[in-house]
């Protein structure tokens, strides 16, 4: 990008965020201070708790507490801390935010699933606050962590994710004590010591200032509190003003004479300094979800160009507004003690209506991300590729590669801007833009079973706006979801409840595919619970609808599922009566797999029926069918079923014979599979999915 320059607050400040001749503004890695702080707190580890002295094993991990107001360090302290005993853990270090920007109290349920993905662990989608607090305590168990525990709001937080075992330690930054926890003395921070605070002032400004005139170096320090959040906007107000004197800032400071924390006076100062354009970004970036800022979200909120949204972020790292974030993509962070700062000016400056319409335009900048990002996954689609071609140049991705490393660094800011927006109230539509756009784009570079834990919370939020909105429509494609995700991870009475509302939702949206989708699930999960007359009703229900409505393909299919549910319940006869419909109807559509699949499965079923002629002869017809079909999978797994019925009607040879022609078909990967016919079988059936997927491996009583 060509080297821009705007004017901020007096002083030019070039296109790469750093004013001329002046050093780079901080980072954690270069850590100020605190040296007894360390020392107590790295003696703490080693200390014999209450527990050890009593001569009992500790319930828990080691927990050192932080303590402290927002912007006095904690979190650089604690980073400090971790960086140091971090080789003391082998299995490295978890980090877990547990308070949101704006004060709000992050769930037990998130952040457990957030340190769980850190730990490369699926967890089912959809999983509850304990489940998921025990499966950490399990993944835990057998390592030795450092888990940081960021912003703690109350001790139940930290208590649900404490590792179970004395072998990890635990480091938690929080406001205040945390009353509960046994055995946990609070290192509370002040200020910096007034060497480091002039440290951290003259790494802004350089040296020279500092070094002719130490005293007003040492003044400002203790008008700013020694607060280093203070220090570092007092630090860029004078990085971006190479001719004012330490001692200017320092007496406009004690100017202010009002009794305001000194971060609000510097705050203030800083921020008067800056002009109209900058101040409404800065003031706006208190919409940021999460406090993540990148350019488009700055762009989208002040309306301005991407660049343009680039450079004055750039310009705010340099000015002690914001922390870089250590990302592949440019991505800020909003300090969380200037947030509040932010909140105030954002609602005493700006209308409702002006701060409701940058919300907007944020995230419909979100939105025609999320389309770029999933559109450039289908690059067989000329109307995806029209569309792509039709975005403006800066929202387009170069690659796929590209769009999904995007939407992998975004994914918590996405996640943040979609309850943002549903918790708004007044931008539904957007709202509901935005999750159907993320969903797409994380199914597309993600996949469905990935993105799952994900994906679950986007559907309730979903639900929760067709709720609020009387959209039964949306509410029944919403249950349908959740309750396909409580499903496939085993919660089948959820699920149950999940599809009846769902049905209830579709009567009343009159929406003939969402009643007859929520009637076949309804069964589906009654087949899950073994409860198989209830079942083969609701499949019953659901084909109705179909024949009413001559959707033959999905009836074959009903046919297929009825069937399952008699032959687990050892109704053969009826089984067999619903596979033969189902056979006719893939015959009438013309469906070559479809037939092979059904008769595979009367002959199954005629097996089961204690009638082994009949099912061989069944099993020869379906894999000649199988055979037609180029299905050379299906025709092995026959082969091996013909095999079995042959070995027992009394025919060896002929039985090998057959397994021969199985491994013929498989080729080499049969050399690798311990198969008899059930587990090849049933995982051909998988594949398929269809009616088939529907028959599980042989249970014991048959």
């Amino acid at each position: 990008m060509a080297d821009q320059a705007v004017d901020i607050g007096g002083a030019r400040v070039s296109g790469t965020g750093r004013p001329p001749a002046v050093e780079a503004a901080p980072t954690d890695s270069q850590f100020l201070g605190r040296a007894r702080e360390l020392k107590e707190l790295r003696a703490d580890i080693g200390r014999a708790g209450l527990n050890t002295i009593a001569g009992r094993k500790a319930p828990h991990a080691r927990v050192l507490l932080i303590a402290g107001r927002p912007g006095f360090g904690r979190s650089a302290l604690a980073e400090e801390l971790v960086r140091q005993v971090t080789d003391g853990y082998p299995d490295g270090v978890l980090r877990a935010r547990l308070t949101e920007p704006d004060g709000t109290r992050v769930p037990v349920e998130r952040a457990a699933r957030e340190l769980l993905g850190e730990l490369g662990v699926s967890a089912p989608a959809g999983a509850d606050e304990d489940d998921l607090s025990e499966a950490l305590r399990e993944a835990l168990t057998e390592r030795r962590v450092v888990l940081l525990l960021d912003d703690a709001a109350d001790a139940e937080q930290v208590d649900a994710l404490l590792p179970a075992t004395p072998d990890s330690l635990v480091v938690a930054v929080s406001e205040g004590p945390l009353t509960g926890i046994s055995d946990v003395r609070p290192c509370t921070l002040g200020g910096l010591d007034t060497k480091s605070a002039v440290e951290l002032l003259e790494r802004f400004t350089g040296s020279v200032r500092i070094t002719v005139d130490p005293r007003s170096a040492e003044g400002l320090a203790e008008v700013c509190g020694a607060h280093p959040a203070a220090l570092r906007l007092a630090g860029g107000w004078l990085a971006a003003r190479p001719m004012a004197a330490v001692s200017d800032l320092a007496k406009q400071l004690r100017a202010e004479g009002d009794d305001s924390p000194p971060l609000a006076k510097v705050f203030k100062l800083s921020y008067a300094s800056l002009p109209s354009p900058a101040a409404r970004i800065l003031r706006l970036l208190a919409l940021a979800p999460e406090g993540l800022v990148d350019p488009h979200i700055a762009s989208g909120l002040a309306g301005s160009s991407v660049g343009a949204a680039r450079t004055t972020l750039d310009d705010f790292v340099a000015l002690g507004f914001l922390h870089p974030v250590d990302s592949p993509l440019p991505q800020y962070e909003v300090p969380g003690c200037l947030q509040p700062l932010l909140w105030s000016l954002a609602e005493s400056q700006e209308r409702p209506g002006e701060l409701q319409l940058a919300r907007a335009r944020m995230l419909e900048r979100t939105v025609r991300l999320l389309q770029s990002c999933r559109a450039i996954t289908e690059t067989d689609s000329p109307l995806a590729r029209e569309k792509l071609l039709g975005m403006p140049k800066a929202l387009r991705f170069p690659s796929p590669r590209a769009a999904e490393e995007w939407l992998r660094t975004r994914r918590p800011a996405l996640l943040a801007a979609a309850r943002l927006a549903v918790a708004d109230g007044e931008l539904d539509t957007l709202a509901r833009r935005l999750m159907s756009q993320l969903v797409r784009a994380m199914v597309a570079h993600f996949g469905t079973q990935a993105a799952a834990p994900d994906l679950y919370g986007i559907h309730r939020l979903v639900l929760d706006v067709a709720e609020r909105r009387d959209l039964p429509r949306e509410q029944a494609a919403a249950l349908l979801n959740l309750g396909d995700l409580d499903a496939r991870t085993g919660r089948s009475k959820a699920a149950l409840a999940r599809y009846r509302a769902a049905l209830d939702a579709g009567r009343a949206a009159n929406d003939p595919y969402a009643t007859g989708r929520a009637m076949e699930s309804v069964g589906g999960a009654h087949q899950e619970l073994a409860d198989y007359e209830r079942a083969a009703d609701w499949y019953g229900r659901a084909l109705v609808q179909r024949l009413a409505r001559d959707e033959r393909e999905d009836a074959a299919r009903l046919y297929g599922r009825i069937a399952a549910a008699h032959t687990h319940a050892g109704q053969y006869g009826e089984a067999l009566r619903n596979w033969s419909s189902a056979l006719t109807g893939y015959r009438r559509l013309g469906d070559v797999g479809g037939q092979a699949r059904a008769l595979s499965e009367m002959a199954r079923v005629q097996e089961y029926a204690d009638r082994p002629e009949e099912s061989l002869h069944t099993c020869q017809e379906a894999v000649e069918w199988a055979r037609r079909a180029d299905d050379t999978r299906l025709q092995a797994a026959l082969q091996l079923r013909l095999a079995d019925t042959l070995e027992r009607l009394g025919d060896p040879a002929a039985a090998r014979l057959h397994r021969t022609a199985a491994e013929r078909l498989l080729g080499d990967e049969s050399a690798d599979r311990e198969t008899g016919e059930t587990g090849l079988i049933d995982e051909i059936e998988t594949e398929h999915g269809s009616n088939a997927c529907e028959i599980r491996s042989t249970s014991a009583k048959d």
